[in-house]
């Protein structure tokens, strides 16, 4: 740029900030997992935002906002950033191809709603931050990075029509988290504070399922209303709270 500024520095460096913010909570490991959002050029020209491979083994999750990568969809061109780009980036495409309105894909490794992944149970939604999200399914498993794992993803989106935000978990790998905004920033904030709400929502879900093997309690409860049980789960069905959605927030 003729400022000497980096091509969309502020949504770089945006970025840059969630992933050490995701790193500093714990809410991925070692494997990285990787986040993007779109971004359009004054012209209408439509870019991913993106995290670089490694960024957790080769930068320890300290990545800057230089190598934080511009991507041309489809195309897969690196516009700017210092890095390679991440495989799963078939996904990520996949995903955005499959609702328009999508403008952030977040796929992180968050340790308790990835042991509700590995069981191959639907994770109970029985928070109410993380109402809005709705029913939390498991995806059958297909292996990190594949084309299977991108077709099987966005093929679910678009057979079942889901509405935005939602969260799938993916079998034995970990979480992804897909929301729609003004903007991709806005959209990618939104992500990461579902992320981070439904870590705390995956611990208390295992915690009742717990209560109710021990005999303590008689189901999954969600603001004082029974929302599901043990069995139910045991079935595969998924157990969240049904009941409109008030107004506001924290």
């Amino acid at each position: 740029m003729s400022d000497g500024r980096m091509i969309f520095e502020r949504e770089r460096q945006d970025m840059a900030n969630i992933i050490k913010v995701i790193f500093q909570r714990k809410n991925t490991n070692v494997a990285g997992g990787n986040f993007s959002f779109k971004t359009t050029d004054e012209n209408g020209k439509e870019y991913i935002i993106m995290t670089p491979t490694m960024m957790s083994e080769a930068y320890l999750g300290e990545v800057s906002p230089a190598q934080v990568l511009v991507v041309e969809p489809h195309t897969r061109r690196i516009i700017d950033g210092v890095g390679s780009l991440t495989r799963e980036i078939n996904m990520h495409e996949a995903v955005y191809d499959a609702n328009p309105e999508i403008k952030a894909v977040l796929h992180a490794h968050a340790p308790n709603a990835m042991f509700w992944a590995t069981t191959g149970l639907p994770m109970p939604n029985l928070t109410e931050a993380t109402q809005k999200v709705g029913p939390v399914p498991v995806m059958d498993f297909e292996p990190n990075c594949s084309e299977e794992l991108a077709a099987l993803t966005s093929g679910y989106i678009k057979m079942n029509n889901l509405p935005l935000p939602h969260m799938l978990l993916l079998d034995s790998h970990g979480v992804l988290i897909n929301a729609k905004g003004a903007t991709g920033s806005e959209a990618i904030h939104k992500a990461l504070q579902i992320l981070d709400t439904a870590e705390w929502n995956a611990e208390i879900a295992y915690k009742q399922a717990v209560f109710q093997a021990l005999g303590i309690t008689d189901g999954f409860y969600s603001k004082e209303k029974k929302v599901g049980t043990l069995e139910e789960l045991k079935n595969k069905v998924s157990i969240y709270n049904k009941a409109k959605i008030a107004a506001g927030g924290d």
